[in-house]
C-alpha cells in the first residue's frame, strides 16, 4: 500500500534497545524494500536524532512564490460552528476542510493558498474559540492557542458572526484579540440567507453590531452566506482595501498639516492652569499604522483628546478596517 501511494517513506524499527549489541539484526528489514531502516528505542530515546534528520531531508522544497510580499494572510476567526470552514471550502471550490454541525470539528489552524484576479491569499481556517469555562479538553486548549497564533501571523482577520445569533459576548472577546494584535478586521455576518429581511434589516443589524462592538466601528461589515456563496466574491476587494489601509504610510508633512487643523478646531485640554502643547506628529510604523505625538506634558494628553485626533486621522486618510496606535512622548525623549 505504501509503495503504491508513491510517497516518501522512512522505515523505523522500534524497540531496538540492544541495538549496539545486535546491530546486524537490522539488515533483515531491508527485505521490505522500503530503503534504509532506522533503529529506534522510543522508550529510551535512542536514535530519534537520525530519524528527525531523515524526516527533514524528505521535506519538499519551500515554495517562496506562495508566500511573497504580495500574498495577504487572512485568518478566519470566530466561535465554533459559525461557518468558518464552509467559507474556506466555498472560496477554494473544494472540500479542503471538514464541515460538520458538531462544534469543534476544526482542531488546528489550516493554511490554504489561493490566487485569483484580485490577488494572492493564504486563508487560515482556525478552530472556534469557546468560553474558557467550556474548554475542558487539553486538545481544545491547544486549538485556542493555535488560533491566537494564527491571528498573530495574519495580516487580516475575517471575524465571522452568526446572523441568527447576532453579536455575543464571546464574539466580542474574539474580536478584541484581533483588535489588540493590531490586525486589519472585517466583520463577516454569515448565514444571512436564513434571515427574514425588510428595507431596514441591514442598517438595523449594522447598528446593533457597532453598539456591541463599539471599539470596532472602523471595521467594514459584509453580509454573506458561505453555504450558497452569496456575496463571497465581494470579500476580495474589501480584503485588499483593508490590507492596504493597514500598511498605509503617511508623510510627516501631511500628518502635521492634519494635526494643526485638528488643534485649530478643538484646542488641547488644560489642567490646573497648564495647557497641553502638541509639537508635532510622525508615523513610527505600519501594520497597524502607529503614530508618535510629541508633547510638553504626557499627563495632560487625555484619552478623549487622543480619540479625537484618531478620528481626525480617519476622516482625512480613511484607514478603514485597521486599528490605529498612538504613542505619546514628551519633547526630548528619544525615539525608539
Amino acid at each position: 500500500m505504501l509503495k503504491k501511494a508513491n510517497k516518501p517513506i522512512i522505515l523505523v524499527c522500534n524497540k531496538a534497545d540492544n541495538y549496539g549489541k545486535t546491530s546486524d539484526d537490522i539488515y533483515e528489514f531491508y527485505n521490505l524494500g522500503l530503503g534504509k531502516p532506522y533503529p529506534l528505542s522510543a522508550t529510551n530515546a535512542i536514535g530519534i536524532g537520525d530519524i528527525l534528520d531523515a524526516i527533514y531531508e524528505k521535506f519538499p522544497e519551500y515554495n517562496k512564490t506562495q508566500e511573497d510580499e504580495e500574498t495577504i494572510k487572512v485568518a478566519i476567526i470566530g466561535k465554533p460552528n459559525v461557518g468558518k470552514s464552509s467559507l474556506v471550502n466555498k472560496i477554494l471550490g473544494e472540500q479542503r476542510v471538514i464541515v460538520s454541525n458538531i462544534a469543534g470539528t476544526t482542531r488546528d489552524a489550516i493554511d490554504s493558498y489561493f490566487e485569483n484576479d484580485f490577488g494572492k491569499y493564504i486563508f487560515i481556517d482556525t478552530a472556534g474559540i469557546r468560553k474558557k469555562s467550556k474548554v475542558n479538553e487539553s486538545i481544545e486548549k491547544f486549538s485556542v492557542m493555535r488560533t491566537l497564533l494564527a491571528i498573530e501571523r495574519s495580516d487580516i482577520c475575517l471575524m465571522m458572526i452568526d446572523a441568527n445569533e447576532g453579536v455575543t459576548d464571546q464574539d466580542a472577546k474574539i474580536a478584541g484579540e484581533a483588535h489588540e494584535s493590531g490586525k486589519g478586521i472585517i466583520l463577516v455576518i454569515n448565514k444571512w440567507d436564513a434571515i427574514e429581511k425588510d428595507t431596514y434589516t441591514i442598517e438595523q443589524f449594522k447598528k446593533d453590531v457597532y453598539n456591541k462592538l463599539s471599539y470596532l466601528t472602523y471595521a467594514p461589515i459584509i453580509f454573506i452566506s458561505a453555504k450558497t456563496g452569496q456575496r463571497v466574491n465581494k470579500l476580495y476587494e474589501i480584503i485588499n482595501q483593508v490590507a492596504s489601509q493597514n500598511a498605509l504610510r503617511v508623510t510627516t508633512s501631511m500628518l502635521n498639516q492634519v494635526l494643526n487643523e485638528a488643534i485649530a478646531i478643538v484646542q488641547p485640554p488644560t489642567d490646573k492652569g497648564k495647557r497641553l502643547k502638541i509639537y508635532y506628529m510622525t508615523q513610527a510604523s505600519t501594520k497597524p499604522p502607529t503614530f508618535v505625538v510629541f508633547v510638553n506634558n504626557k499627563e495632560l494628553f487625555h484619552f478623549s483628546y487622543e480619540r479625537y485626533l484618531i478620528n481626525q486621522l480617519r476622516k482625512e486618510f480613511g484607514l478603514i478596517g485597521t486599528p490605529i496606535r498612538m504613542i505619546v512622548r514628551e519633547k526630548g525623549e528619544k525615539e525608539e
